[in-house]
């Protein structure tokens, strides 16, 4: 089994990527993200997006109610729905799915995130939370009976609220739940740059030692990314491809060593 994370930059050419998935020859999973689309909605709506950078360097954003709302509209709304459209042009019957549909996928609501603020740290609350289970029956029954699932967030929490959370770490548990050989992360870069700015700087090669190195310099996004490529290592994937998803057949052209990969 491959799961696929499509990164929701506003570069990302999905339609190459829907039509290089009628090319694969197992099963797969869709995580998607859209991140470029739910800013475009913030700014339209006169929303304001907040970063927190935890006291640990993690980058999250703030979700109150109303960055909820940016999501379902964003995500489970325009992003999925249009992914399910070019599936369906493709002969893919994709079903779209958040995480609140079938409580596809459960979180635990986090318990605050600790900030440092004016010099002093600060415990800030919002709707988001660690994914911790994903309703395997259902996501089996849709595979078995030849559909293909297409998940986002928000995810639902033991409330039954829906709650934001790292598409890093849904792929995670869905790796470890389905028990998937192949991680394929499509984004707006070759792969893995050494150095950020430098979109040349493309690392081949990567093992689980170098990924452990790698975090300690890190902040921000990019340290939760690695975190993320680490624990999947830890649970027994095969391999994780880092590989550009703006270009033609971007699937396999990742299969076939373009990018990074990480084993």
């Amino acid at each position: 089994m491959i799961i696929l994370k499509i990164g929701g930059g506003g570069s990302i050419d999905h339609a190459a990527i829907v039509s290089d998935l009628k090319l694969l020859t197992e099963p797969f999973i869709i995580v998607h993200g859209a991140n470029h689309l739910r800013d475009q909605l913030a700014n339209r709506l006169s929303v304001e997006r907040k970063v927190l950078t935890s006291v640990s360097g993690y980058d999250s954003v703030y979700s109150d109610e109303e960055a909820i709302d940016l999501l379902m509209m964003a995500y489970a709304g325009l992003a999925n729905k249009r992914l399910v459209a070019l599936c369906q042009q493709h002969g893919i019957n994709a079903v779209g799915l958040s995480g609140l549909d079938g409580r596809a996928v459960v979180a635990k609501r986090n318990a605050g995130i600790r900030v440092r603020e004016n010099g002093k740290n600060i415990m800030v609350h919002d709707r988001s939370g660690k994914p911790i289970s994903v309703n395997k029956g259902l996501i089996d029954l849709l595979l078995s009976n030849g559909y293909v699932p297409l998940l986002c967030v928000p995810l639902i929490d033991e409330q039954g609220s829906a709650v934001n959370s790292e598409n890093d770490d849904i792929v995670a548990l869905f790796q470890r739940t389905m028990g998937a050989e192949t991680v394929i992360h499509l984004i707006e870069a070759k792969g893995y740059l050494s150095d950020p700015t430098d979109a040349g700087a493309v690392v081949s090669r990567l093992s689980s030692a170098e990924i452990t190195q790698a975090l300690v310099g890190s902040t921000g996004r990019i340290k939760r990314k690695l975190l993320s490529i680490s624990r999947l290592l830890e649970n027994g994937v095969s391999r994780v491809i880092i590989a550009d998803g703006r270009v033609e057949h971007p699937i396999q052209k990742a299969l076939a060593g373009e990018g990074t990969i990480i084993s």
